[in-house]
């Protein structure tokens, strides 16, 4: 049989040399005569034919990889930033703050609600379970017995009233709720300062109530008791500050009541002497 010109060039790539143009059988040389002296016999035994070698695919990934996007992670805003805010960026710059640990097991943060306008302002402590989930300072039980408190003066925390000398702005000291309802810790006071100090400058009240230890420490700087405290004129940032006792301890102690309701007259009376000098 005669060998195609692909089969020729197949032995030759293995040292075999054939005659194409053969009918018959053909005469096969090697390339070194030394190793056969008969080449009519090394024709004579078959050469399969080399079986091709299958080339294996690459393995092609179910999906390409995804390019990992870096975090932005937020940055605390400085002192001197938030004391040049107005409403609506300190209440979005409370909204988005990690400056500390309570960020991570708040439902929201406890801005404050009032109007801006209000001549009236009282601070309170931490945001409880209840504060939390409404985002609204005095809330429940402690809240109720604030509006009555408020009431008896003729005040309220309603925005919509007109009067804002009949108005009052509530805040708390710290915007975050602290887990189980525990007392704020002194760095997580220190955090939330500047907050509290730009809604006073904000607000320009005419009088403040500190209600609770918590928020005579922030804002007096002092770790004295309420009952040493309470009963005299303490200033912040120029304005006429009262101490009092928070509403949920007047819940656990119905006897101090009668005291609260001293300093709450003792607010409307130097509240009433700051219209005089003004």
């Amino acid at each position: 049989m005669a060998w195609s010109e692909r089969q020729a060039a197949m032995l030759k790539e293995m040292g075999l040399r054939v005659d194409v143009r053969a009918a018959a059988l053909p005469v096969i040389e090697l390339d070194n005569p030394q190793k056969s002296p008969h080449p009519v016999e090394a024709a004579a035994k078959p050469v399969a034919p080399p079986r091709p070698v299958a080339t294996q695919a690459k393995p092609v990934p179910a999906s390409l990889p995804v390019p990992l996007i870096p975090l932005t992670v937020a940055r605390p805003v400085s002192t001197e930033a938030i004391a040049t805010m107005g409403w609506p960026e300190l209440r979005s710059a409370v909204a988005s703050c990690t400056a500390c640990k309570l960020c991570e097991g708040r439902t929201q943060t406890v801005f404050g609600v009032g109007d801006a306008n209000a001549h009236w302002m009282v601070v309170g402590e931490a945001p409880g379970e209840q504060e939390d989930a409404q985002g609204e300072p005095f809330v429940g039980k402690s809240g109720q017995l604030l509006d009555n408190m408020l009431r008896a003066l003729g005040l309220s925390r309603d925005a919509a009233f007109v009067d804002p000398s009949k108005c009052v702005y509530i805040a708390n000291s710290v915007k975050c709720r602290p887990p189980g309802n525990r007392n704020p810790a002194a760095d997580e006071l220190a955090q939330c300062e500047p907050f509290l100090m730009r809604q006073v400058a904000l607000l320009q009240p005419k009088i403040i109530l500190a209600m609770g230890r918590f928020a005579v420490q922030s804002l007096l700087r002092s770790t004295d008791p309420i009952g040493k405290l309470r009963g005299r004129v303490h200033h912040y940032q120029g304005v006429p500050l009262i101490v009092t006792y928070h509403p949920a301890y007047l819940l656990r102690n119905l006897e101090e009541k009668a005291r609260a309701w001293d300093d709450l007259c003792l607010a409307a009376q130097t509240y009433d002497a700051q219209l005089l000098k003004s």
